[in-house]
Protein backbone atom coordinates (compact mmCIF):
# COMPACT_ATOMS: atom_id res chain seq x y z
CA UNK A 1 0.00 0.00 0.00
CA UNK A 2 1.25 3.47 -0.89
CA UNK A 3 2.53 5.56 2.06
CA UNK A 4 0.20 8.42 1.07
CA UNK A 5 -2.83 6.18 1.58
CA UNK A 6 -1.53 4.79 4.88
CA UNK A 7 -0.70 8.24 6.24
CA UNK A 8 -4.06 9.63 5.09
CA UNK A 9 -5.96 6.84 6.85
CA UNK A 10 -3.95 7.28 10.06
CA UNK A 11 -4.51 11.04 10.13
CA UNK A 12 -8.23 10.70 9.37
CA UNK A 13 -8.52 8.29 12.30
CA UNK A 14 -6.51 10.70 14.47
CA UNK A 15 -8.78 13.63 13.56
CA UNK A 16 -11.93 11.58 14.18
CA UNK A 17 -10.63 10.29 17.52
CA UNK A 18 -9.68 13.82 18.59
CA UNK A 19 -13.17 15.15 17.85
CA UNK A 20 -14.78 12.24 19.72
CA UNK A 21 -12.37 12.67 22.63
CA UNK A 22 -13.38 16.31 22.96
CA UNK A 23 -16.98 15.18 23.61
CA UNK A 24 -16.10 12.76 26.43
CA UNK A 25 -15.48 13.32 30.13
CA UNK A 26 -11.79 12.43 29.60
CA UNK A 27 -11.27 15.89 28.13
CA UNK A 28 -10.78 17.18 31.70
CA UNK A 29 -7.44 15.33 31.67
CA UNK A 30 -6.28 16.98 28.45
CA UNK A 31 -3.11 18.44 30.01
CA UNK A 32 -2.00 15.03 31.29
CA UNK A 33 -2.78 13.45 27.91
CA UNK A 34 -0.82 16.16 26.10
CA UNK A 35 2.14 15.47 28.38
CA UNK A 36 1.89 11.75 27.60
CA UNK A 37 1.79 12.46 23.88
CA UNK A 38 4.90 14.63 24.11
CA UNK A 39 6.69 11.87 26.02
CA UNK A 40 5.77 9.39 23.29
CA UNK A 41 6.98 11.87 20.68
CA UNK A 42 10.29 12.33 22.50
CA UNK A 43 10.82 8.57 22.75
CA UNK A 44 9.88 8.08 19.10
CA UNK A 45 12.32 10.75 17.92
CA UNK A 46 15.09 9.24 20.04
CA UNK A 47 14.47 5.85 18.41
CA UNK A 48 13.89 6.90 14.81
CA UNK A 49 15.68 10.29 14.82
CA UNK A 50 14.41 12.05 11.65
CA UNK A 51 13.07 8.95 9.93
CA UNK A 52 9.60 8.38 8.42
CA UNK A 53 8.23 6.94 11.67
CA UNK A 54 9.36 9.99 13.63
CA UNK A 55 7.72 12.38 11.15
CA UNK A 56 4.49 10.37 11.19
CA UNK A 57 4.43 10.29 15.00
CA UNK A 58 5.08 14.03 15.11
CA UNK A 59 2.18 14.61 12.70
CA UNK A 60 -0.18 12.49 14.79
CA UNK A 61 0.76 14.13 18.09
CA UNK A 62 0.45 17.73 16.89
CA UNK A 63 -2.75 17.01 14.97
CA UNK A 64 -4.38 15.54 18.06
CA UNK A 65 -3.19 18.33 20.37
CA UNK A 66 -4.28 21.15 18.04
CA UNK A 67 -7.72 19.69 17.33
CA UNK A 68 -8.45 18.91 20.98
CA UNK A 69 -7.33 22.40 21.99
CA UNK A 70 -9.56 24.05 19.37
CA UNK A 71 -12.59 21.90 20.22
CA UNK A 72 -12.29 22.65 23.93
CA UNK A 73 -11.94 26.42 23.44
CA UNK A 74 -14.89 27.22 21.16
CA UNK A 75 -14.32 25.23 17.95
CA UNK A 76 -14.52 27.67 15.01
CA UNK A 77 -14.68 30.60 17.45
CA UNK A 78 -11.57 29.41 19.27
CA UNK A 79 -8.70 31.92 19.45
CA UNK A 80 -6.43 29.00 18.52
CA UNK A 81 -8.24 28.10 15.29
CA UNK A 82 -5.41 29.64 13.24
CA UNK A 83 -3.20 26.74 14.37
CA UNK A 84 -5.03 24.52 11.88
CA UNK A 85 -3.60 26.64 9.05
CA UNK A 86 -0.07 25.97 10.28
CA UNK A 87 -0.99 22.31 10.75
CA UNK A 88 -1.93 21.91 7.07
CA UNK A 89 1.37 23.38 5.91
CA UNK A 90 3.33 21.31 8.42
CA UNK A 91 1.69 18.05 7.36
CA UNK A 92 2.40 18.71 3.68
CA UNK A 93 6.08 19.18 4.56
CA UNK A 94 6.46 16.39 7.12
CA UNK A 95 4.60 13.75 5.10
CA UNK A 96 3.30 14.01 1.53
CA UNK A 97 1.72 17.10 -0.13
CA UNK A 98 -1.53 15.22 -0.83
CA UNK A 99 -2.01 14.82 2.94
CA UNK A 100 -3.14 18.45 3.10
CA UNK A 101 -6.14 17.58 0.90
CA UNK A 102 -7.30 14.52 2.88
CA UNK A 103 -6.73 16.36 6.17
CA UNK A 104 -8.81 19.34 5.01
CA UNK A 105 -11.69 17.10 3.92
CA UNK A 106 -11.64 15.23 7.24
CA UNK A 107 -11.55 18.49 9.22
CA UNK A 108 -14.41 20.08 7.27
CA UNK A 109 -16.60 16.98 7.64
CA UNK A 110 -15.89 16.61 11.36
CA UNK A 111 -16.51 20.29 12.10
CA UNK A 112 -19.80 20.29 10.17
CA UNK A 113 -20.99 17.15 11.94
CA UNK A 114 -20.10 18.35 15.44
CA UNK A 115 -21.30 21.95 15.23
CA UNK A 116 -24.80 22.63 16.60
CA UNK A 117 -27.56 23.21 14.05
CA UNK A 118 -28.54 26.66 12.90
CA UNK A 119 -25.06 28.18 12.77
CA UNK A 120 -24.63 31.50 11.01
CA UNK A 121 -22.18 32.16 8.17
CA UNK A 122 -19.70 33.88 10.48
CA UNK A 123 -19.11 30.68 12.39
CA UNK A 124 -18.97 28.50 9.26
CA UNK A 125 -16.60 30.77 7.37
CA UNK A 126 -13.40 29.54 9.13
CA UNK A 127 -14.28 25.96 8.14
CA UNK A 128 -14.66 26.75 4.44
CA UNK A 129 -11.52 28.90 4.52
CA UNK A 130 -9.55 25.67 4.95
CA UNK A 131 -10.48 24.66 1.40
CA UNK A 132 -8.98 27.88 0.02
CA UNK A 133 -5.78 27.40 1.99
CA UNK A 134 -5.24 23.78 0.94
CA UNK A 135 -3.86 24.51 -2.59
CA UNK A 136 -1.14 26.68 -1.07
CA UNK A 137 -0.17 23.93 1.36
CA UNK A 138 -0.16 21.42 -1.50
CA UNK A 139 2.03 23.69 -3.63
CA UNK A 140 4.49 24.28 -0.79
CA UNK A 141 4.78 20.55 -0.15
CA UNK A 142 5.46 19.84 -3.82
CA UNK A 143 8.10 22.58 -4.00
CA UNK A 144 9.75 21.22 -0.86
CA UNK A 145 10.00 17.74 -2.41
CA UNK A 146 11.50 19.23 -5.58
CA UNK A 147 14.09 21.12 -3.54
CA UNK A 148 15.01 17.96 -1.61
CA UNK A 149 15.45 15.99 -4.85
CA UNK A 150 17.59 18.81 -6.26
CA UNK A 151 19.81 18.70 -3.17
CA UNK A 152 20.27 14.95 -3.59
CA UNK A 153 21.23 15.38 -7.26
CA UNK A 154 23.70 18.14 -6.41
CA UNK A 155 25.27 15.98 -3.70
CA UNK A 156 25.62 13.04 -6.11
CA UNK A 157 27.15 15.34 -8.73
CA UNK A 158 29.66 16.68 -6.21
CA UNK A 159 30.58 13.13 -5.19
CA UNK A 160 31.04 12.13 -8.84
CA UNK A 161 33.23 15.16 -9.56
CA UNK A 162 35.27 14.51 -6.44
CA UNK A 163 35.84 10.89 -7.49
CA UNK A 164 36.88 11.99 -10.98
CA UNK A 165 39.36 14.46 -9.54
CA UNK A 166 40.86 11.76 -7.34
CA UNK A 167 41.14 9.42 -10.31
CA UNK A 168 42.79 12.19 -12.33
CA UNK A 169 45.40 12.92 -9.67
CA UNK A 170 46.06 9.23 -9.15
CA UNK A 171 46.46 8.58 -12.86
CA UNK A 172 48.73 11.55 -13.43
CA UNK A 173 50.89 10.85 -10.40
CA UNK A 174 51.42 7.17 -11.27
CA UNK A 175 51.93 7.77 -14.98
CA UNK A 176 54.29 10.72 -14.51
CA UNK A 177 56.23 8.96 -11.78
CA UNK A 178 56.84 5.85 -13.92
CA UNK A 179 57.91 7.77 -17.01
CA UNK A 180 60.02 10.26 -15.07
CA UNK A 181 61.85 7.38 -13.42
CA UNK A 182 62.57 5.95 -16.87
CA UNK A 183 63.77 9.33 -18.16
CA UNK A 184 65.90 9.80 -15.03
CA UNK A 185 67.59 6.43 -15.54
CA UNK A 186 68.22 7.25 -19.21
CA UNK A 187 69.77 10.61 -18.29
CA UNK A 188 71.95 9.11 -15.56
CA UNK A 189 73.17 6.37 -17.91
CA UNK A 190 73.37 8.63 -20.94
CA UNK A 191 75.88 7.13 -23.36
CA UNK A 192 74.62 8.35 -26.71
CA UNK A 193 71.76 8.19 -29.19
CA UNK A 194 70.17 5.08 -27.63
CA UNK A 195 69.31 6.87 -24.37
CA UNK A 196 68.17 9.94 -26.31
CA UNK A 197 65.75 7.79 -28.29
CA UNK A 198 64.47 6.30 -24.99
CA UNK A 199 63.87 9.76 -23.53
CA UNK A 200 61.97 10.91 -26.62
CA UNK A 201 59.91 7.73 -26.58
CA UNK A 202 58.92 8.21 -22.93
CA UNK A 203 57.97 11.84 -23.52
CA UNK A 204 55.75 10.83 -26.45
CA UNK A 205 54.14 8.11 -24.33
CA UNK A 206 53.40 10.68 -21.63
CA UNK A 207 51.80 13.02 -24.14
CA UNK A 208 49.75 10.20 -25.67
CA UNK A 209 48.49 8.96 -22.31
CA UNK A 210 47.53 12.45 -21.22
CA UNK A 211 45.62 13.02 -24.47
CA UNK A 212 43.78 9.70 -24.10
CA UNK A 213 42.85 10.50 -20.51
CA UNK A 214 41.51 13.95 -21.48
CA UNK A 215 39.33 12.39 -24.20
CA UNK A 216 37.88 9.84 -21.74
CA UNK A 217 37.17 12.58 -19.19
Amino acid sequence: MYPEIVHSIILILTITASFLFSKTSLVTYDIQIFALLFILLFIGRRISLNGPFSRLLESIVFTAIIIITINTTGQTESPFFFLIYFLLFSLSLLLEPVISITTTIALVVCFLLTLPEGQNLTRLLPIFSLAFLTPFALFMGQEYIKSQKAKVKIQKLRTTLSNKEEDTFLFLSLMLKNHLNTIKEAVENFMGDHQLVTIRKQVKNMERLIDEFEKKS
